[in-house]
């Protein structure tokens, strides 16, 4: 789990080669460093972490936290459907499976990502930033598609993480209407109702602008999904074991495998925020087997594969979108849990609007005269939440399809292709290891993605 570029780190003067470009790179905060990539000789090794200047840094519990809410979200009660859709056994081993992918698929992300920094003498960078350096600074072929590779990666993210929100908006409207059906009539369009309600607390919450101040929100929603998870944990164990494994698949067949990956992939994937987190960092403890990444992603994959194991046995064939829709309606502890991961979401939303929001912004601040950017920013979180309202009105409640669609086109694409890929080029100089081992494993994950994105969206449409 490591990635590199050329040149040759040999004691303390490293030289990297001649090109004839000039590159800008920009960082998350906004700021363009250029680099002059004539002949740059480094006298020591720079160190990103030493030279990062961030106003509101995140330690090690900051970090852990935005991670953990991120990858785990409210995705994980679907993860039940997709043991549903996989079966018991091919499922748990899947989840693992597709776990340790993702861990390894941010890592060479992330060592991707301060190669070029090394290289550069760049504090942080962004995932599309990353990109675009890589593809700068490696084979001469690639260079002319940097701007390709940053405006793919760019475009692939908004998407993700915009679709998301909308997707939280209809996991909200389906845990109120679940809510308030045991107290009044609620037809399909109160279900409307309800994401049009969301529309004004979202519009003042939307506002916040630094990452370090949406950690108490992440806070109050791992709080709320730690209760959902106890109620919902409750009612999974209850009398689990009159039920016979024997009435329960363990494996479905190959027809269940690409909605199975999908849906875990949506869920547990959080490869979007991940760099504006490692770069919010200003000691190196992101990456190791001690770092916040691997720390996060062990919970997180604990966690996927109980719920889904458990989830599935519990509710078998009747096991829904979200597993809360399987909570006994009249029972007092089932309503909390719908209102509980109701207000979970609703914050984890403004963790997950904070990258489309970046993106948008850092293309379009530069255009904006500076004395205007206050207002400017307003109006553009403004426009986009509730556009992002009308895409959830429009998605209805058809919750599985959408996020297997969204999991099979962009995070199989961003989440396994792009970082292996990315791999394979920073490691193009200095070799893929014994028998090039590295580039057969890239090229597996890269196999994984097409398969996802392939398969998972045809039986979505399908569907």
């Amino acid at each position: 789990m490591s990635g590199n570029n050329s040149s040759d780190l040999t004691g303390s003067t490293t030289t990297i080669g001649y090109f004839n470009s000039t590159t800008t790179l920009v960082k998350d905060a906004g700021n363009e460093l250029k680099v002059e990539i004539n002949q740059l000789t480094i006298e020591e090794k720079y160190n990103p972490y030493a030279n990062r200047e961030v106003q509101h840094p995140n330690g090690f519990l900051g970090a852990f936290m935005h991670i953990v809410k991120t990858s785990l979200g409210t995705g994980i009660l679907a993860i039940p459907r997709a043991f549903k859709s996989a079966g018991l056994l091919v499922g748990l081993i899947g989840t693992i499976f597709v776990g340790l992918v993702c861990t390894h698929a941010i890592h060479i992300l992330v060592t991707a990502s301060q190669k070029v920094c090394e290289k550069t003498k760049t504090p942080s960078l962004g995932f599309s930033d990353t990109a675009e350096g890589v593809f700068r600074l490696g084979p001469a072929p690639l260079r002319r598609w940097s701007r390709f590779a940053k405006y793919f990666v760019e475009g692939g993210l908004f998407c993700i993480h915009y679709l998301a929100d909308a997707v939280y908006l209809v996991i909200i409207s389906i845990s109120l209407t679940k809510f308030f059906e045991q107290y009044y009539s609620v037809d399909s369009w109160d279900v409307y109702i309800f994401k049009l309600i969301l529309l004004g607390p979202l519009l003042i919450c939307g506002q916040v602008r630094q990452l370090k101040h949406l950690v108490p929100f992440s806070f109050i929603a791992n709080l709320m999904l730690v209760l959902t998870f106890g109620i919902t944990g409750y009612y999974m164990f209850s009398g689990i074991s009159e039920i016979n494994i024997k009435d329960r698949s363990l494996a479905t067949g190959v027809t269940g495998i690409p909605s199975f990956f999908s849906t875990v992939l949506f869920s547990m994937e959080g490869i979007g925020t991940i760099m504006p987190v490692e770069n919010s960092m200003v000691k190196p403890k992101f990456l190791g087997c001690n770092g916040v990444l691997n720390s996060a992603m062990m919970v997180i994959i604990s966690l996927y594969a109980s719920i889904g194991f458990f989830g599935y046995y519990k509710f078998g064939d009747i096991t829904e979108a979200t597993i809360t829709k399987n909570l006994p309606e009249d029972d007092i502890p089932a309503q909390v849990a719908q209102l509980a991961i109701a207000i979970a979401v609703f914050f984890s939303y403004m963790l997950v609007f904070y990258v489309p929001v970046d993106i948008a912004w850092s293309n379009l601040k530069d255009r904006i005269p500076e004395s205007k950017h206050n207002i400017s920013q307003i109006i553009l979180r403004s426009v986009l939440i509730i556009v992002n309202v009308g895409i959830a009105i429009a998605g209805g409640q058809k919750l599985g399809t959408l996020i297997d669609l969204i999991g099979a086109i962009f995070l199989s694409t961003l989440g396994f292709f792009v970082p292996a890929f990315l791999d394979i080029i920073v490691r193009w100089d200095e070799g893929w290891g014994r028998l090039h081992w590295r580039l057969w494993k890239n090229l597996f994950i890269m196999l994984m993605s097409l398969f996802g994105l392939v398969s998972g969206s045809y039986y979505a449409f399908v569907e």
